[in-house]
């Protein structure tokens, strides 16, 4: 039996309980916002689907969870440029919510932007193990490069590193073919604003992380040890420390089983550098 705690359950957070049960990929859900009404409604339309499982709101439920979900906070809106403006909205948030998850024993998958920065922060306040706390954006980055690899006629495997933001390295070196450096720049600037029509357009993201997030739930609970891009708590890994990065990394039941380092070309090196710099920088601001 798998429980599933998903703290914050707005758009993607509830989107996820859902698929995640639907799916039978977890069995039971505890369930936590600060919005009282959302949270009930949540549970309801739940119900209504006629998902037959225990669904609690006790947060000493979430210590008893195979795996966490943190999705609380302020989503971006047209408004927002980056996913790093978020930081002073939503570090309150993460903050209040570090006595929820203080030696949590299960695995933290942190969804909430800037995703790099907060989950590094949890790990260092909640005192929770590195290799049991995931960052969550490297997947839908990836699927991103997918396409914006198919409309050009590239084959390869896509794989995203670096920030969940302006500070993203799509990785071309591992491609089946050389691309100049005109166009990775031209792929890097869509990709930075990948999801702002579908902000503009539905006032928010939804589907594209949702199954991601379920699809590495899925990964972690079935032990698939499978090779995805995910952000993880650093220790020298690419040479750089005190910072959560996105970084090719093998998933299973007891979470980050081992980071690969591959040899990236200059230019990618210079933008997992630049990457490195930036998150480190907004990590040490936030320091306890």
């Amino acid at each position: 039996m798998v429980r599933l705690a998903v703290i914050g359950v707005g758009r993607v957070g509830g989107e996820v309980a859902y698929l995640a049960a639907s799916m039978g990929i977890v069995h039971e859900l505890v369930l936590y916002d600060t919005a009282a009404s959302l949270l009930r409604a949540q549970i309801l339309d739940l119900e209504h689907a006629g998902l037959d499982m225990e669904i609690s709101t006790d947060l000493n439920d979430i210590r008893s969870s195979d795996v966490c979900v943190f999705a609380a906070g302020l989503a971006r809106d047209p408004s927002i440029k980056t996913r790093a403006d978020l930081l002073s909205a939503n570090l309150p948030v993460v903050r209040d919510c570090v006595r929820i998850l203080k030696s949590y024993p299960g695995i933290l998958i942190t969804v909430t932007n800037p995703m790099d920065v907060n989950n590094c922060y949890l790990q260092k306040t909640a005192g929770i193990a590195k290799e049991r706390c995931i960052g969550f954006g490297g997947q839908l980055d990836s699927a991103r490069f997918a396409l914006a690899l198919r409309e050009r006629g590239i084959t390869g495997f896509p794989f995203v590193l670096g920030e969940h933001g302006e500070h993203q390295v799509p990785v071309f070196s591992t491609l089946s073919q050389t691309v100049p450096a005109t166009v990775r720049e031209e792929i890097l600037s869509e990709l930075r604003t990948a999801s702002m029509e579908v902000i503009r357009g539905k006032g928010g993201t939804v589907f594209g992380p949702a199954l991601h997030i379920v699809d590495l739930i899925r990964m972690l609970v079935k032990d698939r040890r499978e090779l995805i891009s995910c952000s993880c708590v650093l220790d020298g890994e690419y040479g750089f420390s005190g910072c959560s990065l996105g970084v090719p990394a093998r998933i299973g039941s007891e979470g980050i089983l081992r980071i690969e380092e591959w040899k990236l070309d200059n230019w990618e090196r210079e933008q997992m550098e630049s990457a490195a710099r930036f998150v480190t920088d907004l990590c040490r601001k936030v320091a306890p």
